[in-house]
């Protein structure tokens, strides 16, 4: 294969996975022309056969049998992030491009197999982080790539979520340190790479995580503090024990020609944008890019429109598997931060990191 894919085609997708992360994909899908959502996977005959209900295409216990039967070129991997690096390789040897779900592996080791298993059977692969495709974000980042910040001071990031102990007791991998881990992996991962995306290379991390009102193996509430290679610092704080609802996700960036935030609860509503050099766009930016359509799965639509026009184009996606490996290389130099108490620098192989550990 390729690389890349014939503008004519209509592109058949398959899912590994059937949970409700699947369904915001499907319904993605069905909004973008050009391709055909055919087959679903799934161990769970329950969530599998409730999934069909909804979108009736072929499904399968068992995910070789699927790759077999049915003429796939694209599949997105949906199991929970233990088995991403399994099912991606696996994906990969039937000659299928591949998406997968955030993150991409919990073990640095996993992430690289990944990117060695697509880059030998010639196929690409992609690593979902659709908030990059929120209308306020993509503000923010065309303002950061015409230097209207100009020296970056310090970007922020907080994630006050409210996760019950029984979101955790609905699905046994959950906060499970070999098949998930806590907060920072999990509902932190689009936050972290948010901070990275926009700062650049992370040079070195201190952390701290505890367990504060979940019973698992792993953090429900963390913090930490980066130094980036461009001077700038970075402070994330993230919980799944905020009570008694979630209230927000929230990024920030300060430079030296201007601030700007951008909160709700996926970092999709503009909340101040202020540039001391001012341009006639600023007056109307709330109304351009004040917030994200109030449409499911919006920035799901957007991700994988980009994903498949980079198919067919040839072309690079936003979030490859090389910038998925960067993000989970900071999330286990985050955990190795928190396990020894000592600022860890990046560009490492983690040695006292449990994520993805039995």
């Amino acid at each position: 294969m390729d690389g890349h894919l014939n503008g004519h085609d209509t592109l058949r997708i398959g899912f590994i996975g059937a949970s409700n992360i699947a369904v915001k994909h499907a319904i993605a899908l069905s909004r973008i022309p050009g391709v055909q959502l055919v087959a679903v996977c799934d161990i769970n005959d329950e969530r599998r056969k409730a999934f069909v209900e909804r979108f009736p295409v072929a499904d399968y216990a068992d995910a070789r049998q699927m790759l077999e039967k049915e003429s796939l070129q694209v599949v997105t991997v949906m199991t929970p992030s233990g088995n991403h690096a399994d099912m991606t390789c696996l994906v990969a040897g039937y000659g299928c491009h591949v998406i997968v779900e955030k993150p991409m592996a919990l073990k640095l080791e996993d992430a690289d197999r990944q990117i060695e298993s697509c880059r030998q059977h010639g196929v690409r692969l992609f690593t979902v982080m659709q908030n990059r495709f929120s209308q306020p974000v993509l503000a923010l980042r065309r303002a950061l790539e015409e230097n209207r910040f100009g020296k970056l001071v310090m970007a922020t990031a907080r994630v006050r979520w409210h996760r019950s102990q029984e979101y955790y007791d609905e699905a046994k991998w959950r906060g499970t340190w070999n098949r998930d881990g806590g907060v920072f992996s999990n509902q932190a991962c689009h936050h972290i790479d948010m901070l990275r995306w926009l700062m650049g290379d992370v040079e070195s991390v201190v952390a701290e995580k505890a367990s504060r009102l979940a019973n698992i193996e792993a953090e429900d509430t963390g913090a930490a503090i980066f130094r980036f290679a461009n001077g700038g610092l970075g402070v994330l704080e993230a919980t799944t024990a905020w009570r008694p609802k979630d209230m927000e996700g929230t990024i920030a960036l300060a430079g030296e020609g201007g601030s700007v935030e951008i909160g709700g609860f996926i970092m999709d509503k503009l909340r101040h944008w202020s540039f001391a050099v001012e341009r006639e766009e600023d007056q109307t930016i709330w109304q351009t890019h004040g917030e994200s359509p109030k449409i499911i799965a919006w920035t799901h639509e957007r991700y994988l429109r980009d994903v498949f026009d980079a198919l067919r184009q040839g072309r690079p996606a936003m979030v490859e598997g090389e910038e998925g490996r960067k993000t989970v290389e900071l999330l286990n130099a985050i955990y190795e931060a928190s396990e020894t108490g000592s600022e860890v620098r990046l560009r490492f192989r983690p040695k006292h990191s449990k994520l993805g550990r039995d």
